[in-house]
């Protein structure tokens, strides 16, 4: 709302028809005003006429625009408002046929307001400024002017009572003054006389520290509001951080700063009301009833869920959650807190910021109670809510191919709580992240694909739970390759080009070309099949990652795996290698295995690419990787040039004997061996180029390989880069972070 800010206060330079003429009838201002904030995080700049392919999310631009425009009239106390905003929700159903105009609309009216902005050099001066807000307020400040005001209280107080004993002593001095203002002797001084300067003094220094004092009043109850909102802030941000912590991203879940915060606040608060309550409010300020405001906010702010429930829920299933009050043991003795939990679905949420808690109930939750608990040892208030459970769900009709696996609830922990020193109750109550509510073990994999694209892609501050149906490539891909590390716990990252692969995957493009700029939809994600197969992008690469997790983590982490890679970039950096070759990828027709490729040669010379049949999560639990890759004998040099015993450190030997009278025994793995009799298009010498009319499967989406394509010893160079670059190829992802590996621990062949 930077923007919006600074534009309002450019306004008085305007005059009224170039302000009339930047906001048009079909966008008026008050769309600009009510939902400027909103409005300034959306992307609009990439909207142009015509670009058709932008009409869907332009659509859904505008639906939101509409809904928040009747949401905000809703909320909104002002009859005329009201009306207002509701006539001008009717008014833009005009872009209905045509969202494409209205979002060109919006993006140019954002861009003459920054043409504006660039264009008035008023603009520059001070009043023109962000305001400062909290984080140049400290607490310490806020409390050394809060002494200052009790200070002068007291200094008041003893003020008022010399001034009232000069008084008494005045008036009794009245029938004498009067005699020696006849003059009986005028050379003496006028004691009253001397005495009323006196009074009169006092009582301007007493008029001087009461406004003074009504002053610093004023002027912290405004460093208290600036104080709470970005303390405020700053529980948001948490919250918010909390949530993305759901796919990897880094959280610190410390709240005991935020607590020393709020506890800092109700005390200062407390004390400031003290202050007014004894100053009075003499100028009609209304510091009281602005203060109580703010107790109320805050006290309403006070309860975050610290243990968020699982995301995806599984009836019947036992779960756990906890939340905690920030005010700490400021709980009024012998009224203990009883908080209950209930699940809400969507339109409840959303309905939670207009009045009341939701009456209907869409799901019964056993073990739904829980006692507000100060712990001494930690310094902290907080419920536990242990074993609940999911009786039943009730859920809402479904539109269009929506599934059951697509639906968002959330956990309600409200209740009653008395605040120490405050007169009455509040009424308290926090929401969880979203969860998803399954019946069966096998839609984990779809309800954990929308908790992902929740997670990754909310806004701050979003409606709950709105997300956008369309998100940049950019974006999808860090969210990738956050959740492979954290979901492997492994420190080794896919590089630029697993990323670059990852989007061929998912575009269905095999070409080479600039991906960042192009949205990846939700149905591209985990609704549509990918081409001649039958799981879709995300139940693929859940796949890998939970095979990497529980059977390949010390492979990929020491860069033994190459991971994902299409036959056409494995044909052409294979073929050149000597025979027995061999590299590891995850399999493209299989969900979590993983094969081997390796270079077979025939007895006239010929080689060609073989691939094993992929081994799946059962394969590897029988017999591991490495004792696999040791079995089968014409595997010989790991890509581009070590040799295999590199994996000798992973063989698992033979099982020795128990006594029992039985013989241990040993799998070997037996790969049939290689017919080179096939037709001279699968040979290694008329293996594809990248320009290549055949046309070639890519088999997956990306990983790390053991070396980065950049990074090759110089003697063995990447042909498959060589044919990006003289064919002025560029690649559009930056190296500088690119994964490499170290061939120090391996044995090279000479």
């Amino acid at each position: 709302m930077a923007q919006w800010s600074q534009v309002t206060q450019l306004f008085q330079f305007l005059s009224h028809d170039m302000v009339n003429d930047l906001y048009p009838a079909n966008f008026p201002i008050d769309v600009r005003h009510f939902l400027a904030e909103w409005i300034e995080q959306q992307i609009w700049e990439d909207f142009e006429p015509g670009k058709m392919e932008l009409e869907a999310r332009a659509k859904h631009l505008l639906d939101q625009v509409i809904k928040l425009l009747q949401i905000t009239s809703e909320q909104n106390s002002s009859i005329v408002d009201k009306l207002k905003l509701l006539q001008i929700s009717k008014t833009l159903a005009y872009f209905q046929p045509q969202p494409l105009e209205f979002a060109v609309l919006v993006r140019d009216i954002l861009r003459k307001e920054q043409f504006l902005l660039s264009n008035y050099p008023q603009l520059s001066c001070p009043q023109y400024q962000p305001k400062p807000t909290a984080p140049n307020i400290t607490m310490d400040q806020l409390v050394n002017k809060v002494l200052e005001i009790q200070d002068i209280r007291q200094k008041i107080h003893v003020l008022q009572e010399e001034l009232n004993l000069d008084r008494e002593k005045f008036e009794a001095m009245v029938p004498q003054g009067s005699v020696m203002q006849n003059g009986l002797d005028p050379s003496k001084e006028d004691p009253q006389k001397n005495l009323r300067i006196c009074i009169q003094q006092k009582e301007y220094n007493l008029h001087s520290m009461a406004v003074t004092r009504v002053h610093l009043l004023q002027e912290c109850v405004e460093r208290l509001e600036n104080y709470q909102d970005d303390l405020i802030s700053k529980l948001k941000i948490w919250c918010y951080e909390q949530h993305k912590a759901a796919i990897g991203h880094p959280f610190d879940d410390n709240l005991h700063p935020l607590q020393a915060g709020f506890e800092q606040l109700l005390e200062m608060n407390a004390k400031l009301r003290q202050e007014v309550c004894l100053v009075g409010d003499p100028t009609n300020l209304g510091l009281k009833e602005k203060l109580t405001a703010l107790i109320t906010v805050l006290v309403r702010s006070s309860l975050v869920v610290e243990k968020q429930p699982p995301q995806v829920i599984k009836t019947q299933s036992k779960f756990s959650a906890s939340v905690r009050y920030l005010f700490g043991d400021k709980i009024a003795p012998g009224k203990p807190a009883l908080l209950k939990v209930q699940i809400i679905n969507e339109q409840q949420a959303r309905a939670l910021g207009q009045g009341g808690l939701p009456n209907d109930n869409v799901g019964e939750l056993m073990n739904n109670t829980a006692i507000l608990e100060h712990n001494t040892a930690t310094k902290s208030t907080s419920s536990a809510f242990r074993n609940m459970s999911i009786k039943k769900i009730k859920r809402a009709e479904r539109k269009g191919s929506e599934c059951v696996t697509e639906e968002k609830f959330a956990l309600l922990f409200s209740g009653e709580i008395h605040v120490t020193g405050c007169d009455y109750p509040y009424s308290i109550h926090v929401i969880s992240v979203p969860i998803v509510v399954i019946v069966h073990g096998s839609q984990d994999i779809n309800a954990m694909a929308t908790i992902i694209w929740d997670c990754a892609f909310a806004e701050p501050d979003r409606m709950p739970f709105v997300v956008p149906e369309r998100v940049p490539w950019r974006q999808m891909c860090n969210t990738l390759n956050i959740k492979f590390t954290s979901e492997v716990n492994t420190p080794h990252k896919l590089n630029d080009y697993n990323l670059l692969f990852l989007a061929q995957k998912i575009f269905d493009k095999h070409d080479i070309c600039d991906f960042s700029n192009m949205f990846v939809s939700w149905s591209q994600f985990n609704k549509e099949t990918l081409p001649g197969r039958p799981f879709t992008f995300w139940q693929w690469f859940e796949g890998v990652m939970e095979l990497t997790k529980k059977h390949l983590h010390c492979y990929w982490s020491d860069r033994l795996i190459f991971g994902f890679i299409g036959k056409q970039h494995l044909h052409v950096i294979l073929k050149d290698r000597p025979g027995g070759t061999f590299l590891l990828r995850f399999s493209d027709s299989e969900i979590g295995a993983i094969t081997i490729a390796y270079v077979a040669v025939s007895e006239n010379g010929v080689a060609k690419v073989q691939n094993i049949m992929p081994f799946s999560k059962k394969d590897l639990e029988i017999s591991g990787l490495g004792n696999r890759i040791l079995d089968i004998s014409y595997l010989m040099y790991l890509y581009p040039n070590i040799l295999k015993s590199v994996f000798k450190k992973y063989y698992i030997g033979p099982a020795k004997a128990t006594g029992s009278g039985y013989l241990p025994f040993t799998l070997v793995t037996v790969a049939q061996a290689p017919e080179m009799n096939g037709p001279p298009e699968q040979t290694m010498q008329s293996a594809p180029t990248l320009h290549s009319p055949e046309t070639y499967s890519i088999d997956s989406a990306a990983a790390n390989s053991p070396v980065s394509m950049a990074q090759y010893p110089g003697q063995y160079p990447d042909p498959f880069l060589e044919s990006l670059l003289n064919n002025n190829q560029e690649i559009p992802f930056d190296m500088s972070e690119s994964s490499t590996m170290d061939y120090g621990e391996f044995d090279i062949l000479p």
